[in-house]
């Protein structure tokens, strides 16, 4: 039997979360390693020459959740524009060098909205340049994956990856066709020093579920797995 299409997004949620990889192999060994699984297929992303695996993790409080392990596709070119940088920071050398010494690690969330330029209005209002809204797909199985993600020309996350990318969809969510992975998202912890900007800023796009605390800059999950509960954090 199929899996059920996810709900339509009508209100902004949580889409996906993104552990960066220093190649997709690692990626992969990692999931295995740390969740006790292996994710299951993704695709190439021909704007931004990389690639990914994903695991679906939604849960009723997370309803279209998943993970999404990304790594850069070294025989694949970019078509974004020369001087940018791909999404999520994966250009940054920081990060990049912190990932392929220290392994795969959450860098990041992405949120669905209903309207992606609306939000990107109500973000840039309270100071915060979200980026270009930029149309995206890649190809799979079941026909062309399309939607439109923000992306800052220095690809530079914000908030030290805990504001998150805006992203609206399709007709197709990428769990419409997710079989159960065996991992469900528990928890979301944002936690930043600038946790009152941050809040006006995940109020003005209506994404009102999620609560940030103050304290040092901090993404984390908790994620119910075959390993018990497991936490993976920035």
């Amino acid at each position: 039997m199929q899996p059920a299409p996810a709900t339509p997004t009508t209100a902004p949620t949580l889409d996906h979360l993104v552990v960066m990889a220093a190649s997709l192999q690692d990626g992969v060994a990692w999931c295995e390693a740390t969740l006790g699984v292996t994710p299951g297929p993704g695709g190439e992303h021909p704007l931004m020459g990389t690639h990914n695996r994903l695991l679906k993790i939604a849960t009723p409080a997370f309803p279209t959740a998943y993970l999404e392990i990304i790594a850069i596709n070294p025989v694949a070119t970019p078509s974004i524009p020369t001087r940018a940088r791909r999404w999520f920071d994966m250009d940054d050398p920081a990060l990049r060098a912190r990932v392929a010494q220290q392994g795969p690690a959450l860098v990041h969330a992405v949120v669905s909205v209903p309207n992606i330029r609306t939000a990107v209005a109500a973000l840039g209002a309270q100071g915060q340049d979200r980026g270009e809204v930029l149309q995206a797909s890649r190809p799979t199985d079941r026909g062309l994956l399309q939607w439109q993600i923000t992306v800052r020309a220095d690809g530079q996350r914000l908030f030290d990856g805990c504001l998150p990318t805006l992203i609206q969809w399709g007709s197709t969510h990428p769990t419409d066709h997710l079989p159960a992975s065996g991992v469900t998202l528990h928890s979301l912890r944002v936690q930043h020093p600038q946790a009152d900007t941050l809040r006006a800023a995940f109020l003005s796009v209506d994404w009102t579920a999620q609560a940030v605390d103050t304290g040092a800059p901090r993404l984390s999950a908790i994620l119910q797995t075959p390993k018990g509960l497991i936490e993976i954090t920035t």
